[in-house]
């Protein structure tokens, strides 16, 4: 039975190690072995050679939505409906033959669709179909050895993702409410509680940047990362025209390295200086393996010089990004709990808070269960930001949100899984605009089932 359960384990791992929850690939040397909740472990090809690979994902659900936001309007949403993702990773690993491990890894995905026209592209063409059909969100490389550690370097995951510990995802589609692609890609997004409880999202992976992570010392792993501002790759000074000559001003756009713009709409949605880092801790002792980590992440707002503001957000300006979290997880005869707390100055998704607002503080408890060829899962979290409150507004001072999520998969081959899952969310702040409801509160929640194609 041990034997069962350990290869039950290992095959659930290879399934959802390139679903949204972990990284696009398994880890190299010194990083965690577990990331997002899901069991992955290193390629480490022999020395003098390369291992090339072209994986690839599919993801499809089909289910029955409920949110007070089905009807606004005059529109009203089917209940039933259809969601899912297309994936695919490029890359390598290879090793010299003094030791030092290198590679790199390429994930693209596919845009979202125009209504009525499943050509996925964001496009208003003819044909609905553009450039953007298809966008890499992970591009980055890595070289180090054991003994000293790695380096990544481009769109990757940091530290404060890396290291997380207590946030159980590997159930159901593998995503719920941490999703791309997944049913609750379809919520009404008013509805759908936020998810800053997840340091695993591309508000965070998906920009350019600078990581360390070590061995492991004593069962000790430390990660470090730091990111410049908040473009990703072949970004820069895109579309931004210098000062010069017979341009005495320059022009700028929100794709520019700027550390300061006078347009409004950057101002508290783009990051410069963000620094991160992570320790984490690991036990094996009488069967059960347990883990446990504090992670600290801040970024600066880049600053506002424009004309100046009498109200709102931009009269108040913004507060440094500044969350730490703490983590553990216990493993032992296929079972995983954890518990995983976040708290800081930050909204969801990890966006600039107002000052004179109030700090964020969120909680998740997750476990799954792994027995032969069957996963079962759940989670639960609750949060508190600022939500759209700012000083002298006539929202509440707090959006309060919770998700839970539970679901089963049965494991037929490590390439195909198949799946049940139970969503519910709620949203609760008295004024806030965004919600249906007069009294502040949305709920949500989705039963569905499909099928997860891996290779």
């Amino acid at each position: 039975m041990r034997k069962l359960l350990l290869a039950s384990a290992a095959t659930m791992g290879a399934l959802l190690a390139t679903t949204g929850v972990a990284l696009a690939q398994v880890a190299p040397v010194g990083t965690s072995d577990v990331i997002g909740g899901v069991p992955a472990k290193p390629i480490v090809p022999a020395p003098g050679t390369v291992v090339v690979h072209l994986d690839g994902l599919l993801t499809f659900s089909i289910g029955d939505i409920g949110s007070t936001l089905n009807t606004v309007g005059a529109y009203k949403a089917n209940p039933v409906t259809t969601e899912g993702d297309a994936r695919i990773y490029a890359g390598f690993d290879a090793q010299t033959l003094n030791g030092v491990l290198y590679g790199a890894q390429i994930e693209t995905r596919i845009s979202t669709s125009n209504a009525t026209v499943g050509a996925n592209a964001t496009t208003g063409t003819a044909n609905n179909t553009g450039d953007d059909a298809w966008y890499v969100k992970r591009a980055y490389g890595y070289f180090g050895t054991k003994e000293d550690g790695i380096v990544r370097l481009g769109q990757t995951d940091s530290a404060f993702s890396l290291l997380q510990t207590g946030v159980i995802e590997a159930f159901g589609d593998g995503q719920g409410f941490n999703s791309d692609g997944g049913i609750e890609s379809a919520f009404p997004t008013d509805a759908a509680p936020g998810n800053f409880i997840f340091a695993d999202q591309s508000k965070l992976y998906a920009t350019d940047k600078i990581v360390y992570t070590s061995p492991k010392i004593a069962g000790f792993v430390l990660g470090a990362g730091y990111e410049p501002n908040s473009n990703g790759l072949k970004e820069g000074y895109a579309g931004y025209a210098l000062p010069s000559s017979t341009n005495a001003a320059g022009t700028g756009t929100a794709s520019a390295a700027t550390s300061a713009s006078p347009l409004a709409a950057d101002i508290g949605s783009r990051r410069k200086n963000t620094v991160d880092a992570n320790l984490q801790y690991s036990l094996l002792s009488d069967g059960f393996l347990t883990k446990a980590n504090f992670g600290v992440i801040y970024g600066a707002p880049i600053a506002y010089d424009g004309a100046p503001v009498a109200t709102g957000a931009l009269h108040y300006g913004y507060d440094n990004l500044y969350v730490y979290q703490a983590g553990v997880q216990t493993t032992f005869a296929g079972l995983t709990l954890g518990a995983n707390v976040k708290a800081g100055q930050t909204l969801d998704g990890y966006a600039f808070k107002v000052r004179g607002t109030r700090d964020a503080l969120t909680y998740i408890v997750s476990g799954n269960y792994i027995i032969g060829p069957y996963v079962l899962g759940a989670y639960l979290y609750d949060g508190q930001t600022a939500g759209n409150y700012t000083p002298g507004a006539k929202e509440e001072r707090t959006l309060s949100e919770y998700g839970a999520a539970a679901g089963g998969n049965y494991v037929i081959s490590p390439e195909l899984s198949l799946f049940a899952q139970y969503l519910y969310g709620h949203r609760h702040q008295l004024g806030n605009t965004g919600l249906a409801s007069a009294s502040g509160n949305d709920q949500v929640q989705s039963i569905s089932t499909g099928a997860i194609f891996k290779w």
